[in-house]
């Protein structure tokens, strides 16, 4: 029986061949290690900071090879009116402008931008108010985090070099 077993896993590994994930190339995580991030002074850019320093694996120990300099525009609208004229709902929506660049020349050499919208219930309690919009905010910047890295990784996948999104 284990030998069976032995024989399928074997099987499936060999039609695995030339299959690399994304994310497990050395030049990918190369780079986005190697990434500062640079975030506007406010709430939703420390969040927006903190989820792409983890998402990158930033190594604080090495001197980064490349700054990713951002810029954030929130926008908040209502959705659905009650009968005395309060909102419902609101719908927020994060923009992120980005640039990567050089570190030492500071050439830009990737730029791009993503936007992402949620929403989250109106509240006629204030502190049950402010939680909701402070969570709309993370659950933003961690969905803006998570397209920027994806995006930033399949730079530095097409790029063919580790460390070289710019040739």
């Amino acid at each position: 029986m284990s030998g069976l077993i032995l024989a399928t896993v074997a099987v499936m590994l060999t039609s695995c061949a030339g299959f690399v994930p994304l994310y497990a190339e050395p030049g990918v995580v190369g780079g986005l290690e190697r990434i500062a991030v640079q975030v506007p002074d406010s709430r939703t850019g420390y969040l927006l900071r903190e989820r792409l320093d983890d998402a990158f694996g930033r190594d604080l120990g090495v001197p980064p090879a490349y700054r990713l300099v951002t810029r954030v525009r929130e926008s908040r609208a209502a959705l659905g009116r009650r009968a005395d004229d309060t909102a419902t709902r609101y719908e927020l929506a994060l923009t992120v402008s980005y640039d990567l660049r050089d570190a030492q020349t500071n050439a830009r050499l990737y730029n791009n931008i993503v936007t992402v919208t949620t929403t989250y219930a109106a509240s006629a309690q204030p502190y049950a108010g402010v939680v909701a919009t402070q969570d709309a905010t993370e659950r933003a910047a961690a969905q803006a985090a998570d397209e920027i890295r994806s995006d930033l990784a399949q730079v530095f996948a097409d790029r063919g070099r580790a460390g070289a999104p710019g040739g």
